[in-house]
């Protein structure tokens, strides 16, 4: 089958197998992937994520096994599939469903990332191995491109509950990328009634306002923190880190008010500094969170599917396998792209 290979730092189109089918598993064709920021990571920091991998694993615990970035890895974790073929005991999904999945697979050998896996290959191609426990039905009538993007949302579910959050609070939101739109959408589920997003885009901030903020700041005029205390200011504050880079955490430390909480979601990908006596000082709960439980993807797919969660602002361009190249250098511009889904056939 034909996919977007990452191959030596670069992404190209080759000709890959797939694994035969082992007991549990299905093999679909992919309708709609989207491309992740995790993936704009992995190109030129592969050697970086796989560190990071093995330096929070468990000992002895259950985790996927990650690639060898220096061997071919086709990429893509948030994607919507049509079953083709399943394997021997299989009990889900019969040939002509269109599926969601957890991005992982497992097999004889352990358990697999879809996506930066050696073996599986991720949704950056026509077809796709996935295992059918892992897999969630999408329910008739929902177009598959906007069930692609369960994965990225339910990110921002996973947050929001981690938080706790209700609408006894209030809400800011560091960064108006896919995560934090995420995150802003998820909130506004939650009933939360202030909730401030910054982000130097404009075109960000609109979608911001789109997905439920009810107010949006540019950080370079007004402070996040100081635009809740102007429209709100009363209520406990839950701040969502949601850039991920060098310095936003202990920036936000500083400007958190004294007792609130404040959780990263955003990836720093480098070693960053904060100030624990800043934390210490003002008394803050700091949490950091990753990705979702099953019932917070299924819950995501059931919103976007009855139309609580709207999706599609967020999704501002297409491609095919021979644009997906391009496609990572257009996300560059936030005032263009939030979302650019890959659709192979």
């Amino acid at each position: 089958m034909r996919a977007v290979v990452m191959r030596d730092g670069a992404l190209v189109v080759d000709e890959v197998s797939l694994p035969a089918l082992q007991p549990g598993q299905v093999r679909a064709e992919v309708l709609a992937c989207g491309i992740c920021g995790s993936d704009l990571h992995a190109l030129h920091h592969a050697d970086r994520m796989v560190e990071m991998s093995e330096l929070t694993a468990e000992p002895g615990g259950i985790a996927p096994r990650m690639m060898d970035p220096s061997r071919d890895v086709v990429m893509g974790h948030e994607f919507t599939a049509r079953v083709l073929e399943v394997g021997p005991n299989v009990g889900n999904c019969t040939p002509g469903d269109v599926v969601v999945s957890l991005p992982v697979v497992m097999d004889a050998g352990g358990i697999h990332a879809v996506g930066y896996s050696n073996d599986y290959p991720g949704g950056y191609g026509q077809q796709i191995v996935l295992s059918d426990m892992l897999t969630m039905k999408v329910p008739d009538g929902l177009d598959p491109e906007l069930a692609a993007l369960t994965e990225p949302m339910a990110v921002g579910l996973h947050a929001v509950e981690m938080s706790r959050v209700s609408p006894r609070h209030a809400a800011v939101v560091l960064g108006c990328g896919p995560v934090g739109l995420a995150v802003v959408a998820a909130l506004a589920l939650a009933g939360v009634e202030t909730i401030v997003a910054a982000d130097f885009s404009p075109a960000r901030r609109a979608l911001a306002a789109t997905m439920g903020a009810t107010e949006v700041v540019d950080p370079s005029v007004e402070g996040a923190v100081a635009a809740w205390r102007r429209v709100e200011g009363r209520k406990p504050l839950v701040i969502f880190e949601a850039v991920g880079v060098e310095g936003m955490l202990d920036a936000a430390m500083v400007d958190a008010p004294r007792g609130s909480q404040i959780l990263v979601v955003g990836v720093c990908m480098v070693p960053d500094r904060i100030r624990p006596m800043v934390a210490v000082g003002k008394e803050l709960n700091l949490q950091f969170v990753l990705g979702y439980d099953p019932l917070q993807f299924q819950t995501t797919l059931n919103r976007i599917a009855e139309g609580s969660l709207d999706v599609s602002p967020m999704i501002t361009g297409r491609v095919d396998l021979d644009g997906v190249a391009q496609a990572f250098s257009a996300l560059g511009d936030p005032e263009a792209h939030a979302k650019i889904l890959v659709v192979p056939s």
